[in-house]
C-alpha cells in the first residue's frame, strides 16, 4: 500500500478577479521512496506539500477526490484528527527555519515540547532530544540545547527541524526547499543526514525543490510543476532525457561545465503547456 494518494488535488484562492487555480488536478502516489516534485517559484510546488497537511488558510480551499495518507482519507478527518496526523505521522520541514522555529524559545525546550506532543510526557525528552540532535550530527548537543535559533547559522537551523521533525517517527517527511539557503557543503551534509534518517526508518520522502540537477542527483523519482500542473513525471536519473518542452527548457537553461556556452537559453513559454493533455509521464 502507498503511504500518500493524492487523486484531482486542487487549490483554490478567490480573488477580485475570479479564482485563482494555484494547484490544478494533481495525481500522485508516494512509496518508500524519495519524490522530487520541482517546478518554477509560483508553479504549486509547495502548495501541494500544504494541502496534502490541510495547511491551506482560509479563503484558500483544498479539493481533490481523496487525499490518503496509508489508507485513510484525511479530507473525512476533523481537525482534531488532522492534528494526529501533523508530525506524527506526516511531518515537514518548512523553508526557512529563521521563521519556523520560535525565537523565544530555547532550541532545547522546542524539541522537548515537540516530543511531548509526540509521547504525551516529558519522561525521558531530554535524553532522547540529546539523541536526536546528535542523530543530524550536531557537535556539543548540550551547548546547543541552552541556545536561541537565532544563534545558529542556516545549516544548524536546518538540522534542528529536521531533529524535531522526525521525534514523532513518521511515516512520511515532506521538505520544503531544506537546502535553498545553504552553501554546497551545508547542502551536501543535510542531504546525507535525511538520506540516512529516510533509509534506516524506512520511510517516504516528498522532497520538494527548483534545483534540478539536485533532484536528480538525490530522488528517486521527479514529478515537474507548471501552473500547478504536474506536466511530467520520470526517473530522477532519466531526468535529463525529459521530452516535455517545459522540463527541457528547464535544463536548457541551466549553467553544464561538461558542455559549456556563451549563453545560455530563455525559456519560452506555450500556454498549451497549461493544458491538461500536455502531462508526460515514464516509469
Amino acid at each position: 500500500m502507498s503511504l500518500i494518494e493524492v487523486e484531482d488535488l486542487w487549490v483554490r484562492f478567490p480573488t477580485r478577479t475570479g479564482v485563482f487555480d494555484a494547484v490544478r488536478g494533481v495525481s500522485f502516489s508516494l512509496g518508500r521512496e524519495r519524490l522530487g516534485i520541482v517546478g518554477e517559484s509560483g508553479s504549486g510546488k509547495s502548495m501541494t506539500g500544504r494541502a496534502i497537511l490541510r495547511l491551506i488558510r482560509p479563503p484558500g480551499k483544498v479539493e481533490a477526490t481523496h487525499i490518503a495518507v496509508e489508507g485513510d482519507d484525511i479530507l473525512k478527518m476533523s481537525e482534531r484528527q488532522m492534528r494526529d496526523v501533523r508530525g506524527q505521522r506526516i511531518s515537514m520541514i518548512m523553508q526557512d527555519p529563521k521563521f519556523s522555529l520560535n525565537p523565544v524559545m530555547t532550541v532545547g525546550d522546542q524539541i522537548i515540547e515537540a516530543y511531548t506532543q509526540a509521547h504525551g510526557s516529558r519522561a525521558n525528552a531530554r535524553e532522547k532530544t540529546l539523541e536526536m540532535l546528535d542523530a543530524v550530527a550536531i557537535r556539543d548537543a548540550e551547548r546547543v540545547m541552552r541556545a536561541y535559533p537565532h544563534e545558529m547559522s542556516g545549516g544548524m537551523g536546518q538540522r534542528i527541524m529536521i531533529a524535531m521533525m522526525m521525534i514523532p517517527n513518521p511515516s512520511v517527511l515532506i521538505a520544503d526547499e531544506p537546502t535553498s539557503a545553504l552553501d554546497v557543503s551545508v547542502q551536501t551534509q543535510v542531504l546525507r543526514i535525511m538520506d540516512r534518517l529516510v533509509s534506516e526508518r524506512g520511510m517516504g520522502l516528498i522532497f520538494i525543490s527548483h534545483d534540478l540537477n539536485l533532484v536528480s542527483a538525490f530522488c528517486d523519482r521527479v514529478l515537474i510543476m507548471y501552473a500547478g500542473r504536474v506536466v511530467e513525471t520520470c526517473r530522477a536519473d532519466r531526468l535529463h532525457e525529459a521530452e516535455h518542452p517545459y522540463t527541457r527548457g528547464l535544463l536548457n537553461s541551466l549553467p553544464r561545465l561538461d558542455a559549456p556556452r556563451r549563453r545560455l537559453e530563455v525559456l519560452k513559454r506555450d500556454p498549451a503547456w497549461s493544458d491538461p493533455g500536455s502531462v508526460r509521464g515514464s516509469s
